[in-house]
């Protein structure tokens, strides 16, 4: 008898997260596109998490509870358990919306050369909203923090993902950004974006990335671009440029 492949594999990382997981299982439940399989993959949790989590085991297909090296490689051990063609990933505290699921299919369906499609999110941070949409290899290329670079919003080839080395887990902080680099500027995979409009998810605030210093998050990222071959001079240019509008940011508190 063949086994049915899932269309999607949602895949949830999460450690010591109660206040926030329950919301997470909640958006992936209601979702109105129904092929998916959903995974939970949890750093041994010690406040409650787990035991919450086992409240939704019915609708949950696979999860893990076990210790890991950091959020990075708890997501490669997601994928590696993951039978869908298509992987993103939703971790405790970001939601999809109801449709988000069947949008992203259909996108698929209509352009079958892509192998990833970003969803537009609404990053929550701790004074404002801020909606992350569209895509450009310019901008993947040139700007720092790249907009759109959150896992919420990236869907992905389950084999490709795979097949190009997953999560650089010597990376901390932007390893899916390194992936950004690696998968679409050298291996030039296609792919596209949602519209502006169409609400894929949400990010919450606080996450790891959020609580890291704007200097630290800037060398990682100069490393994964000098790591990815890119020119030296543009990286210069790249860093030097994202510290002026840091400060400008603190000084007048917008971006230039």
């Amino acid at each position: 008898m063949k086994i049915k492949i899932p269309f999607f594999s949602v895949i949830t990382v999460v450690k010591n997260d109660m206040k926030n997981i329950t919301n997470t299982i909640k958006s992936i439940k209601s979702q109105s596109f129904k092929d998916f399989e959903y995974l939970i993959i949890d750093g041994k949790s010690s406040d409650g998490t787990f035991e919450k989590i086992k409240k939704y085991r019915k609708f949950v297909d696979l999860i893990k509870s076990e210790k890991d090296k950091g959020i990075y490689s708890a997501m490669n051990k997601g994928a590696k358990l993951a039978r869908g063609k298509v992987i993103v990933f939703v971790n405790s505290g970001d939601t999809l919306t109801k449709n988000a699921l069947k949008k992203i299919h259909q996108k698929f369906l209509g352009n079958k050369k892509f192998n990833f499609v970003f969803g537009t999110v609404m990053r929550h941070y701790k004074t404002d909203s801020i909606l992350k949409s569209g895509f450009s290899v310019r901008r993947l290329r040139y700007n720092f923090d790249f907009a759109t670079a959150h896992s919420t919003g990236f869907f992905l080839n389950r084999k490709i993902f795979i097949k190009y080395g997953m999560f650089n887990t010597k990376f901390k902080i932007s390893a899916d950004y390194d992936l950004y680099l690696r998968l679409i500027l050298n291996q030039k995979i296609l792919g596209g974006a949602t519209k502006k409009g169409d609400l894929i998810g949400t990010v919450a605030s606080g996450g790891y990335s959020s609580k890291v210093p704007f200097l630290k998050h800037l060398f990682e990222e100069t490393k994964i671009r000098l790591n990815n071959n890119q020119n030296l001079i543009l990286v210069i240019i790249i860093f030097f440029n994202a510290i002026i509008k840091f400060i400008y940011k603190k000084t007048f508190n917008t971006w230039v």
